[in-house]
Protein backbone atom coordinates (compact mmCIF):
# COMPACT_ATOMS: atom_id res chain seq x y z
CA UNK A 1 0.00 0.00 0.00
CA UNK A 2 1.38 3.03 -0.77
CA UNK A 3 1.89 5.78 1.67
CA UNK A 4 -0.27 8.05 0.58
CA UNK A 5 -3.26 6.15 0.18
CA UNK A 6 -2.84 5.39 4.32
CA UNK A 7 -2.41 9.25 5.05
CA UNK A 8 -5.85 9.25 2.92
CA UNK A 9 -7.59 6.86 5.02
CA UNK A 10 -5.98 8.19 8.07
CA UNK A 11 -7.55 11.71 7.55
CA UNK A 12 -10.88 10.08 6.31
CA UNK A 13 -11.39 7.78 8.86
CA UNK A 14 -10.34 10.65 11.77
CA UNK A 15 -12.56 13.27 9.95
CA UNK A 16 -15.10 10.17 10.66
CA UNK A 17 -14.53 9.47 13.81
CA UNK A 18 -15.08 13.36 15.27
CA UNK A 19 -18.25 13.21 13.01
CA UNK A 20 -19.86 9.76 14.75
CA UNK A 21 -18.66 10.91 18.12
CA UNK A 22 -20.57 14.91 17.57
CA UNK A 23 -23.35 12.81 16.58
CA UNK A 24 -23.52 9.99 19.31
CA UNK A 25 -23.26 12.81 22.10
CA UNK A 26 -25.83 15.18 20.01
CA UNK A 27 -28.07 13.24 17.88
CA UNK A 28 -28.29 9.56 19.06
CA UNK A 29 -28.39 10.63 23.12
CA UNK A 30 -32.54 10.62 23.31
CA UNK A 31 -32.72 7.72 20.57
CA UNK A 32 -30.73 4.90 21.88
CA UNK A 33 -30.53 3.56 25.25
CA UNK A 34 -27.60 4.17 27.55
CA UNK A 35 -26.17 0.89 26.63
CA UNK A 36 -26.42 0.90 23.11
CA UNK A 37 -25.37 4.56 22.98
CA UNK A 38 -22.04 3.62 24.97
CA UNK A 39 -21.70 0.28 22.40
CA UNK A 40 -21.84 2.97 19.90
CA UNK A 41 -19.15 4.89 21.81
CA UNK A 42 -17.02 2.42 22.00
CA UNK A 43 -16.56 2.17 18.04
CA UNK A 44 -16.05 5.39 17.96
CA UNK A 45 -13.42 5.16 20.39
CA UNK A 46 -11.33 1.85 18.80
CA UNK A 47 -11.93 3.24 15.45
CA UNK A 48 -9.60 7.12 16.69
CA UNK A 49 -7.43 4.82 18.46
CA UNK A 50 -6.37 2.92 15.49
CA UNK A 51 -7.00 5.75 13.00
CA UNK A 52 -3.24 7.31 14.92
CA UNK A 53 -2.03 3.94 14.41
CA UNK A 54 -2.70 4.21 10.88
CA UNK A 55 -1.04 7.45 10.63
CA UNK A 56 2.02 6.12 13.21
CA UNK A 57 2.44 3.44 10.18
CA UNK A 58 1.96 6.20 7.42
CA UNK A 59 4.61 8.02 8.78
CA UNK A 60 6.83 5.24 9.57
CA UNK A 61 6.63 4.24 6.15
CA UNK A 62 7.56 7.53 4.95
CA UNK A 63 10.20 7.59 6.67
CA UNK A 64 11.91 4.71 6.45
CA UNK A 65 13.19 4.58 2.18
CA UNK A 66 16.42 2.56 2.61
CA UNK A 67 16.65 -0.30 1.28
CA UNK A 68 17.75 -1.68 4.71
CA UNK A 69 14.43 -0.88 5.98
CA UNK A 70 12.19 -3.13 3.60
CA UNK A 71 11.64 -5.79 6.07
CA UNK A 72 10.71 -3.33 8.30
CA UNK A 73 8.65 -0.90 5.95
CA UNK A 74 6.87 -4.21 5.19
CA UNK A 75 5.53 -5.20 8.49
CA UNK A 76 4.39 -1.17 9.05
CA UNK A 77 2.26 -1.29 5.84
CA UNK A 78 0.84 -4.72 7.09
CA UNK A 79 0.34 -3.31 10.30
CA UNK A 80 -1.67 -0.40 9.09
CA UNK A 81 -4.03 -3.07 6.92
CA UNK A 82 -4.58 -4.87 10.28
CA UNK A 83 -5.85 -1.99 11.75
CA UNK A 84 -7.89 -0.95 8.53
CA UNK A 85 -9.54 -4.30 8.70
CA UNK A 86 -10.42 -3.77 12.69
CA UNK A 87 -11.63 -0.08 12.14
CA UNK A 88 -14.00 -1.90 9.44
CA UNK A 89 -14.86 -5.41 11.41
CA UNK A 90 -14.73 -4.03 14.98
CA UNK A 91 -16.07 -0.67 14.99
CA UNK A 92 -18.14 -1.02 11.68
CA UNK A 93 -20.25 -3.85 13.78
CA UNK A 94 -20.60 -2.09 16.70
CA UNK A 95 -22.17 0.80 14.68
CA UNK A 96 -24.34 -1.49 12.94
CA UNK A 97 -25.80 -2.78 16.20
CA UNK A 98 -26.30 0.00 17.68
CA UNK A 99 -28.26 1.45 15.43
CA UNK A 100 -30.49 -1.49 13.73
CA UNK A 101 -29.91 -4.05 16.51
CA UNK A 102 -28.64 -6.64 14.02
CA UNK A 103 -27.01 -9.73 16.37
CA UNK A 104 -26.01 -11.55 13.43
CA UNK A 105 -22.74 -9.37 12.91
CA UNK A 106 -21.50 -10.29 16.29
CA UNK A 107 -19.08 -13.04 15.85
CA UNK A 108 -17.42 -10.05 13.62
CA UNK A 109 -16.86 -7.83 16.48
CA UNK A 110 -14.03 -9.93 18.04
CA UNK A 111 -12.53 -10.84 14.61
CA UNK A 112 -12.01 -7.18 14.08
CA UNK A 113 -10.21 -6.63 17.54
CA UNK A 114 -7.92 -9.89 16.77
CA UNK A 115 -6.99 -7.90 13.42
CA UNK A 116 -6.43 -4.57 16.10
CA UNK A 117 -4.29 -7.64 18.26
CA UNK A 118 -1.97 -8.47 15.21
CA UNK A 119 -1.83 -4.99 14.11
CA UNK A 120 0.21 -4.52 17.19
CA UNK A 121 2.13 -7.14 17.09
CA UNK A 122 3.03 -6.59 13.48
CA UNK A 123 4.08 -2.83 14.62
CA UNK A 124 6.31 -4.26 17.23
CA UNK A 125 8.01 -6.28 14.29
CA UNK A 126 8.30 -3.98 12.22
CA UNK A 127 10.05 -1.68 14.99
CA UNK A 128 12.20 -5.17 15.88
CA UNK A 129 12.97 -5.21 12.41
CA UNK A 130 14.57 -1.27 11.98
CA UNK A 131 17.97 -0.44 12.46
CA UNK A 132 19.40 1.02 14.63
CA UNK A 133 19.96 4.84 14.15
CA UNK A 134 23.50 5.42 16.23
CA UNK A 135 23.37 9.33 17.72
Amino acid sequence: MKTKGLFTFAACSGALSVILGAFAAHGLKSVLSPYLLGVFETGVHYQFIHTLSILCCAIMLYLLRSDDENKARKYFCRAAICFMIGIFCFSGSLYLLALTGVKWLGPVTPFGGLCFIVGWLTMMMAAWNMKEVSS
